[in-house]
């Protein structure tokens, strides 16, 4: 599959955060919902003064609730418009968007990135505490309160046994034609002098729900409910288990996305594409989370 930009546009890189509190998630959807691209691709739009929407294209599609330190997206746009727009862009899209997402960059791209298949790891964080007094009204919107004790050690020694290349459409909702194959690097927990336990969550791709599927998992092990064994017994068992539960959103923030060298951005775009499969079996990058 070719993704060459169309003659006569530029390729340009966008970084961003957003609070996902009043976005039902990332992508444009059919009923209008607030959303975060459709409120970068408006403002873009007007500030341009242009008659169409120029459409982007982004790392990792978040869900509804789920908020973005390290969000990264690309648009094209006609070579007269970024000419004309370059050195204003960034300043006019902050005074266009509401509060709620931000803007700190805006560039063109090198030659052969793709926000989303050039992407080499995608690194989460999900926020939690146990503080029997629940959560820092300061921090309500980014941390989910857990009304048990946890076991930090416990959920560290669950984590282990999930780190690799594997199937895990047992923490995934399933769509049709995607695979459920992930690499996760890093899944780790530690908890601040605050009591705020944090889960870092490092892969080179997920699929839909997977580290909302992961957490809840690894809570209930650190809350004693089930033992230290159990989410690697899910992983192994290949299917959807009614024990694994979802956590909320507003946990979860998407912290970086990671791209090779410039000089190795097309083969990744390339590779990214390929359906996966695991040794021995018989064989993409999905959404999120």
């Amino acid at each position: 599959m070719s993704d060459e930009v169309e003659p006569g546009h530029v390729r340009v890189r966008l970084d961003l955060s957003y609070d996902g509190r009043d976005f039902s998630g990332w992508a444009k959807q059919a009923r209008g919902q607030r959303t975060v691209q459709g409120d970068i691709e408006d403002a873009l739009r007007t500030v341009t003064r242009s008659s169409q929407t120029y459409e982007l294209t982004v790392a990792g599609r978040t869900d509804a609730g789920v908020h973005a330190r390290g969000q990264v997206a690309h648009v094209d746009l006609p070579v007269e418009v970024w000419a004309e727009h370059r050195e204003k862009l960034l300043k006019r899209l902050a005074g266009r968007l509401a509060r709620d997402v931000r803007i700190w960059r805006v560039d063109q791209a090198p030659a052969g990135f793709n926000a989303r298949f050039s992407a080499i790891w995608r690194r989460y964080a999900y926020r939690v505490t146990d503080n029997p007094g629940g959560v820092d009204p300061l921090l309500r919107g980014h941390v989910l309160w857990h009304d048990w004790p946890l076991d930090v050690d416990a959920m560290n020694a669950a984590a282990e046994k999930l780190v690799g290349e594997h199937d895990f459409a047992a923490y995934c909702k399933k769509r049709e034609g995607a695979t459920t194959i992930r690499t996760l690097q890093q899944l780790s927990w530690e908890r601040d002098a605050a009591g705020v336990i944090t889960a870092t969550v490092k892969a080179d791709a997920f699929c839909h729900n997977m580290v909302r599927s992961l957490v809840g998992a690894l809570l209930f092990v650190g809350d004693g409910h089930r033992p230290v064994d159990w989410p690697g017994k899910v992983l192994a068992a290949g299917v959807r288990d009614s024990a694994v539960h979802v956590v909320r959103p507003h946990g979860l923030t998407l912290e970086e996305v990671g791209y090779p060298a410039d000089e190795l951005l097309a083969a990744r775009n390339r590779e990214a594409r390929n359906k996966r499969s695991l040794p021995g079996s018989g064989g993409g990058l999905g959404g999120c989370c």
